[in-house]
């Protein structure tokens, strides 16, 4: 997803023969926890009650934030680790995961939660300290933010104090917004360059350097002004500008010319889901209407289109296969899609509006599931090559991408 300037260690750039992928196992964990993830919510907050760890809207967005968003962003960026760190990493996540369900305030849950986080933002945080672009160290203190809000709502779970309006869930989003307006253009403009190039001998336009400062500053600049509501409106027009650079930048990326490649169609996608969603929020902010259910375009298309293309994409890439031979990645950017628009219309159905969100929960999960399955499949290829080189092809195919 990036390519850092800092100088990576030996165990981010290959490691040794016994360091093991964080990617291979914290992926389909993440996929299959996304999966239940949503419905469970439903259950928790309009049938059963029955699960506190979701029992509230603001649990049910920390659970997806910082159980399940933070949890790919370290398989994709944590490299390769040492095994038994990776198994203390992945024991910490499966003991805040499952016992949460059962006893969400129990200290040895948020201690093993805290240690997740904790170990995630010692390896990451640093790591962008030494880029030699301004933009790309800016990734220093936003995941030093993500990790902060995570502990802090974790405090407040313990703590029993958890609040009912969804603040530091907005600000989370906001961050986290950031970070797949950054990240997911340093997938796509490389990826989208070798295919066009590959294809038409036409270089593409790259990662826009100057558009992808604006989006930084303007992205930066807003979650601290919608903090004070005298200031939203401002907050409003800088997230309206920020859209339509989102949309632009993606226009430059000349989608059309990409039918050939449905894997880089559903990343596509997913970064304009970004754009729609910026936009979208810039008019709940203006007319302060419901910019709690306007997140979702975010947290489900956006977040689950792009998680899930890059998720796979990696797992095939370093199968040393094709990311266009892949049959589900257009079908799950479609999907999520769905899943999108149906929580979107569900605030002003009236009495289908629980109907709605069940509809969403099921494309949601349906398409967690499907991912779930392949990124299994792909693991397991990878495995079989590594242990037998012979066992598979080389398909000759120049990696443009992460």
């Amino acid at each position: 997803m990036l390519k850092s300037d800092a100088k990576p260690s030996p165990s981010r750039t290959g490691g040794t023969a016994s360091n093991v992928p964080a990617w291979r196992w914290l992926f389909p964990l993440a996929a299959l926890h996304a999966a239940l993830l949503v419905p469970l919510s439903l259950l928790s907050l309009y049938h059963l009650q029955e699960v506190p760890l979701l029992a509230s809207p603001a649990a049910h967005g920390r659970e997806l934030l910082f159980g399940f968003a933070l949890t790919v962003i370290a398989g994709y960026l944590l490299g390769p680790l040492p095994p038994r760190r990776l198994q203390a990493l992945v024991a910490l996540w499966l003991l805040a995961r499952l016992g949460g369900l059962v006893w969400p305030g129990a200290l040895p849950v948020i201690l093993a939660d805290a240690g997740f986080v904790l170990l995630v933002a010692w390896h990451l945080v640093p790591r962008f300290l030494a880029a030699k672009k301004w933009r790309n160290r800016v990734l220093s203190p936003l995941l030093g933010l993500l990790c902060l809000l995570a502990l802090v709502t974790l405090v407040w779970r313990h703590l029993g104090v958890m609040p009912t309006t969804a603040l530091v869930m907005h600000q989370g989003v906001l961050w986290l917004a950031l970070l797949m307006v950054f990240m997911g253009g340093r997938v796509l403009a490389p990826a989208v360059n070798g295919y066009l190039m590959a294809s038409r001998r036409q270089a593409g336009a790259g990662v826009q350097p100057r558009t992808e400062a604006g989006l930084i500053v303007l992205l930066g600049v807003t979650p601290l002004l919608m903090l004070w509501p005298p200031l939203r409106p401002l907050a409003a027009v800088l997230v309206l500008a920020a859209g339509g650079l989102v949309l632009w930048r993606l226009w430059r990326w000349r989608p059309w010319a990409c039918r050939g490649r449905p894997d880089l169609l559903g990343l596509m996608m997913g970064y304009a889901w970004l754009g729609v969603g910026l936009l979208l929020l810039a008019r709940a902010w203006w007319q302060q209407p419901h910019a709690s259910a306007t997140l979702h375009a975010f947290t489900i298309g956006a977040l689950g289109t792009l998680a899930s293309g890059i998720m796979l994409r990696q797992a095939i890439l370093r199968a040393k296969a094709r990311p266009e031979a892949e049959p589900l990645l257009l079908p799950l950017a479609l999907l999520f899609s769905l899943a999108a628009v149906l929580r979107l219309l569900a605030l002003d159905a009236g009495e289908g509006w629980l109907l709605l969100l069940w509809g969403s929960a099921l494309a949601w999960s349906l398409a967690w599931g499907l991912a779930a399955w392949r990124l299994l499949h792909w693991c397991r290829r990878t495995v079989r090559r590594r242990l037998d080189p012979g066992q598979l092809p080389r398909e000759g195919y120049r990696r443009a991408g992460p």
